[in-house]
């Protein structure tokens, strides 16, 4: 296997998010599904350099409870 940056992969499955000038981006957390040669799929994640586990976790718990429509989905700060 071969690590690879995952900017060209990402921008061309056409995955955007809108950074406004003032804001700067601190981490990130990326899911993947992999289809093997075999034909099974998979679940791969990837993060940003030195970014403990639990700060991983914990970007991970917040993205899905943003998700959540009855949660109010992309409504709250940190």
């Amino acid at each position: 296997m071969e690590q690879q940056g995952l900017g060209q992969l990402i921008d061309s499955m056409g995955i955007t998010h809108e950074v406004r000038p003032d804001e700067q981006v601190c981490g990130a957390v990326v899911l993947l599904t992999v289809e093997e040669p075999d034909g099974h799929v998979s679940l791969r994640c990837a993060w940003s350099e030195g970014m403990t586990w639990v700060e991983r976790l914990g970007l991970l718990r917040a993205a899905e409870r943003a998700e959540l429509p009855e949660d109010g989905a992309h409504s709250w700060r940190v």
